[in-house]
């Protein structure tokens, strides 16, 4: 009996990472699923249980911040002999202020979540991929990964390093069996607005949002089809057509516009 195959999904207790490992399971995947916070994790291994019950779901309560953390995950599951099919790589968090006022430990813990963790897992697991010439990794990434974000320039930033890491590592692994996607979902509904302090701006500000739900669907097609970069929404497509066409000094006032928050939440 071929054995089944097992994906990885951090940022899986909400939102888009919880709609990804309900996808997976669906697919027959076992799962080991990533965040912080038990509750949620719990809670995300009963919902998809409902609807599987044939497959192995781990959870692992982790601050991805922290690199011993990641060293240990790898560690259990090499010792459990547990291989890594598909690596979804979706924890993430941003916040809204101006940079030079922002707390240096948040945005540190920023930088280790959104991009050390994506570059050392992808690192630890790519290898035994490419050993086995077959796998596929998801780097969930934003469509703000096209311009410069003031007032969210350290998120803008990692998003921007996930894009072009994605895209490079993409490219190296032509011939592997190995494919590499960067999600880029625009503004979406979870909770990513009210922790980033961003639930007032222009940005998210009275628009009917696509779901989690819409955004998975969308990027696990596209995982599955092997593409580099995958965009969700036709007007986001639009708006990251246009950045490349409008002057820079004109685009960096437009997103400064789109980012004000006028209620200054934070």
């Amino acid at each position: 009996m071929t054995p089944k195959k097992t994906a990885l999904i951090t940022g899986a207790s909400s939102g888009i990472g919880r709609e990804f490992a309900k996808l997976l399971g669906n697919d027959g995947y076992n799962l080991v699923l990533v965040a912080l916070g038990r509750d949620g994790l719990e809670a995300a291994r009963k919902q998809i249980e409902e609807h599987q019950k044939h497959i192995d779901i781990k959870i692992f309560d982790l601050d991805l911040s922290k690199t011993e953390n990641i060293e240990s995950l790898y560690a259990e599951l090499k010792a459990d002999k547990i291989h890594v099919d598909v690596l979804v790589n979706n924890a993430g968090f941003g916040h809204l202020g101006n940079f030079y006022e922002e707390d240096w430990r948040r945005e540190k813990g920023m930088i280790d979540v959104n991009v050390t963790a994506v570059v050392y897992l992808t690192h630890l697991f790519l290898p035994e991929m490419i050993k086995k010439g077959a796998g596929k990794i998801l780097n969930v990434a934003s469509t703000a990964a096209f311009q410069p974000g003031p007032r969210m320039a350290v998120y803008y930033a990692t998003k921007a390093f996930v894009l072009s890491f994605s895209e490079a590592i993409a490219i190296e692994l032509e011939g592997t069996g190995i494919t590499v996607t960067a999600l880029c979902p625009g503004p979406t509904a979870t909770h990513f607005q009210s922790v980033a302090g961003v639930h007032n701006s222009r940005r998210f500000r009275n628009k009917v949002l696509p779901s989690p739900k819409e955004v998975a669907e969308y990027g696990y097609k596209a995982m599955k089809k092997g593409r580099r970069v995958a965009i969700y929404g036709w007007l986001n497509n639009i708006l990251v057509f246009s950045v490349r066409l409008l002057p820079r000094h004109l685009l960096d006032h437009i997103s400064k516009y789109i980012q004000d928050n006028v209620k200054r939440s934070y």
